[in-house]
């Protein structure tokens, strides 16, 4: 906050002595203004830097040690323990969201508490820990969006449900993650009569994302014939 405000009063000054003096050259009108301006942008540099690597960088270190254990039991499909207490005293997965918010495993964190929620059957929590959940790289957009449809779905949502697994499958270019999401949005669609959305789905999986080796791409003809049919 402090770096804001400097950033804001350096700016009002600046503006003020533009106004005051406009065919000067600013160092000309306030060199200590110009000084002043640089210096402030310098010391919120530094105090990036120092905040990066002084205290985020430790703290990343350590989530991802303490992590070990909530890792452990997810692994184990003990996902009650994995969330709240995987033994020997340490954090489950939602302490750590909290105590390491701002780190990557903190994030991290986060997405397993989703999936561990889900596993549960308590869909509400799990909803809330994956929009808390950052996702980021060609991955895990489509994962957080598809689990999300999934929450959705169980729930009984299925425009929402929907509208996460277009999105799902939208968000990657991986033959294998876009092909599963198309192949659940087309099935959700035809579950709710939607025969024109499921086909839809259906010939983009068949068209965009050929891949012999999927079980759900090789299936997809079926799909289309069975969806074709129905309308």
């Amino acid at each position: 906050m402090a770096k804001r405000k400097g950033s804001q009063v350096a700016e009002e000054a600046v503006n003020q002595e533009v106004e005051r003096a406009p065919s000067r050259p600013i160092w000309e009108s306030n060199p200590n203004l110009v000084l002043y301006v640089v210096g402030a942008i310098v010391l919120a540099l530094g105090g990036w830097w120092l905040y990066k690597n002084m205290i985020m960088a430790p703290k990343q270190k350590e989530a991802v040690a303490a992590m070990w254990h909530a890792q452990r039991q997810f692994e184990r499909d003990s996902f009650r323990l994995a969330l709240d207490n995987p033994g020997g005293g340490f954090d489950g997965f939602v302490a750590l969201a909290d105590k390491y918010s701002g780190t990557p495993a903190g994030n991290s964190a986060q997405y397993y508490a989703g999936i561990c929620y889900l596993q549960l059957g308590e869909f509400d929590n799990a909803i809330k820990h994956l929009d808390d959940y950052s996702a980021e790289g060609s991955l895990m957009p489509a994962m957080k969006n598809g689990t999300l449809g999934d929450c959705y779905a169980e729930k009984g949502e299925y425009d929402k449900a929907l509208n996460y697994y277009e999105k799902a499958a939208s968000a990657t270019e991986n033959k294998l993650l876009a092909g599963y999401y198309l192949k659940k949005l087309g099935m959700l669609n035809e579950y709710q009569g939607n025969k024109d959305a499921a086909l839809k789905a259906y010939e983009r999986l068949h068209r965009d994302y050929p891949n012999p080796t999927s079980a759900d791409w090789r299936e997809v003809e079926k799909y289309i014939y069975r969806a074709g049919a129905a309308k």
